[in-house]
């Protein structure tokens, strides 16, 4: 019994470290061909295909597991508590280890068409948008943008922000500095409000 258990733990292991190097190699480039993914993972083809049918079934598991990481970093963020200028800065802080992730999912449009749209989407959006209505019950955040507004603004400069980093183009040490600063620059209420 106990070395069935262990069985079952060590595949579930190996199958999140699958899900991780296809991960990486995604963020890098999104267009990699499951051969790629395999190779990329130390795997053979036909194990990837033994857990993950096709690409489709592989990106819907990136899916599951992204949508898992956001909302453990929304959980981490605890975006109840303080001002929301600081659960912001913690929001950005406990995502950053997924943004690329994040960044390579939200560009894949057949997670966002027709019928089975993952309900996770919908709980991540309900949640960053009470934040941001929370903000501006508050007075701390402009009330003239809409909390889906402010939360799509959210997503893109995650997004942007994971893609710069991964590029070369900014500094990894910058990226939530320079989300935060950009987001709070334009959300944040004037006292001319």
């Amino acid at each position: 019994m106990v070395s069935h258990l262990g069985y079952s733990c060590l595949m579930t292991v190996d199958r999140e470290q699958m899900l991780r190097s296809a991960a990486a190699l995604l963020t890098r480039k999104s267009t990699a061909t499951m051969d790629e993914v395999a190779k990329a993972a130390g795997i053979g083809r036909a194990t990837l295909h033994r857990h993950f049918a096709g690409r489709d079934a592989l990106v819907r598991a990136l899916e599951n597991l992204g949508i898992q990481e956001f909302e453990a970093a929304l959980d981490a963020a605890a975006l109840d508590e303080g001002p929301s200028e600081q659960a912001l800065r913690r929001l950005i802080a406990a995502v950053e280890p997924s943004a690329g992730l994040l960044s390579f999912l939200v560009t894949e449009n057949q997670l966002f068409e027709g019928d089975e749209v993952n309900e996770g989407w919908n709980r991540l959006d309900a949640r960053v948008s009470a934040f941001f209505r929370r903000g501006q019950e508050r007075g701390e955040f402009r009330i003239d943008l809409t909390p889906a507004w402010l939360t799509e603004a959210l997503y893109g400069l995650v997004s942007t922000g994971a893609w710069a980093v991964q590029a070369g183009r900014v500094a990894g040490q910058d990226f939530q500095y320079m989300i935060v600063e950009l987001l709070l620059g334009g959300a944040r209420r004037s006292v001319e409000q």
